[in-house]
């Protein structure tokens, strides 16, 4: 089997939110819509204090509650872990945002610029199938499906590597198959220690964080 996961190592995050830009560039995500981002968090009482920059989006559970609340099968998981949303199906019922302990999932309801007026690349690049409906990280499925049908490996051939990925310039984010042996992700998940966000509700995210080394 293949299980699609993504890792963050957050020694190496400099929140510079290049991810946050290029997912917004790769998928055309309107004003106030941010598939990829980056929190900015303090912990540690004076003077010992540290700073973490930590990329989040939708997790890819193995156990979606967005999907299990989803009235009409919009959201669906693929055998190999990626969550997706068909549109064509979805009537924006917000159920799936409510469910979700990510706070991954965003509805727009009418088309957003970045100015009053669009640009013509704002123009040419709106979807209004994704108007009215809940949308979210898709970790580019497109890109993925595309390069396996061209024999590229997703997490080594940036054409088949989510864009957020490939921009990182600390090289913090990592992208592959969680699955095979022999991956890039396991190699990083046996050095490191890591861990998940809200393990704790048994939904077997697909996102890991690098905290130490092990």
């Amino acid at each position: 089997m293949t299980r699609w996961v993504m890792v963050a190592d957050l020694r190496r995050c400099i929140g510079c939110q290049t991810c946050t830009a290029s997912c917004r560039q790769a998928n055309a995500t309107p004003v106030g819509v941010q598939w990829r981002r980056v929190l900015d968090m303090e912990f540690g009482e004076y003077p010992e204090v540290k700073r973490a920059f930590v990329p989040v989006g939708c997790q890819h559970c193995s156990d979606p509650p967005c999907m299990e609340v989803c009235p009409t099968t919009a959201t669906r998981q693929r055998p190999d872990g990626l969550v997706t949303i068909d549109y064509d199906l979805c009537i924006g019922c917000a159920y799936c945002a409510v469910a979700c302990p990510y706070q991954a999932r965003y509805r727009s309801d009418e088309p957003a610029y970045a100015y009053d007026e669009a640009i013509p690349a704002e123009t040419v690049r709106l979807d209004p199938k994704r108007l009215g409906v809940a949308t979210k990280c898709t970790f580019c499925v497109d890109r993925i499906d595309q390069g396996l049908a061209r024999g590229l490996k997703p997490g080594v051939d940036p054409e088949a590597t989510p864009a957020c990925v490939n921009a990182c310039i600390s090289k913090a984010l990592s992208f592959g198959d969680r699955d095979d042996p022999q991956s890039n992700i396991n190699q990083l998940l046996a050095e490191n220690q890591y861990f998940r966000m809200h393990e704790e509700l048994d939904t077997d995210p697909g996102f890991y964080y690098l905290w130490d080394a092990r």
